[in-house]
């Protein structure tokens, strides 16, 4: 019997009021002009698998690309967070152990209390996954420092099936294929060395995002998303 090729895709769903309606909250977010008190903050996360090489690598000659044992040993996993910020060109890589809800309040209160310290609330464009939420504050810190930080934050969640719109996820992608894809990392440390030498170049450019795809682009193109009125 022959065996087909299967090419995993992110199917988009049928005609879905909630993926519209939290999509097009996302995108009017990417159309509002900066502002410092009401920063838009975009965040995204991924794991990377540690590995160890075995044998010494051989380096790179003119005749030879670098040559690397097929065989390593597995040191574990780490998590990498992403945080950008569209408009003014400035993005952060930040690695942990692990993925917890802990990990992501702490990054998150460690942005409040540093770079946003001044902002009155910072716009927040994530996901739905389980560890991105309010609770995570409360199982994190004190009810008091929990409830503070919270309202501090307002959520612009990306629908389901919808990671697209997300530009931290863009970021992300771009920071694997430059920086992480092809390589081993034996340590949490080195993985952190390695995607700081990546952002630091990037906001020293401010490199900003030119997001152009608008609700109005989106009534035309994904015109099979949306419900039909039935008023």
């Amino acid at each position: 019997m022959t065996q087909r090729k299967v090419q995993y895709w992110v199917i988009p769903p049928g005609a879905d009021a909630e993926f519209i309606a939290s999509m097009e909250e996302v995108l009017d977010t990417y159309e509002e002009p900066y502002h410092s008190d009401y920063p838009v903050l975009c965040m995204d996360e991924q794991p990377v698998q540690l590995h160890q090489e075995i044998r010494r690598p051989i380096p790179a000659t003119r005749r030879h690309a670098r040559r690397v044992d097929y065989e390593y040993e597995r040191c574990g996993t780490a998590s990498v967070f992403m945080f950008t910020e569209p408009l003014s060109g400035w993005r952060e890589v930040r690695v942990r152990d692990r993925r917890t809800k802990v990990d992501w309040a702490m990054e998150i209160k460690r942005l409040l209390t540093t770079r946003y310290r001044s902002a009155r609330k910072v716009i927040l464009v994530c996901d739905h996954l389980n560890t991105h939420t309010q609770g995570a504050f409360y199982e994190t810190f004190p009810a008091e420092e929990a409830r503070r930080l919270v309202r501090r934050i307002e959520f612009r969640r990306t629908p389901k099936h919808g990671s697209w719109l997300n530009i931290a996820e863009n970021e992300l992608s771009t920071m694997t294929r430059q920086c992480v894809s092809g390589r081993r990392f034996e340590s949490v440390q080195r993985l952190r060395t390695e995607t700081k030498a990546w952002s630091d170049p990037s906001n020293k450019k401010q490199r900003t995002v030119d997001w152009q795809f608008q609700v109005t682009d989106a009534r035309i193109k994904l015109k099979s998303l949306y419900p039909k009125s039935k008023s």
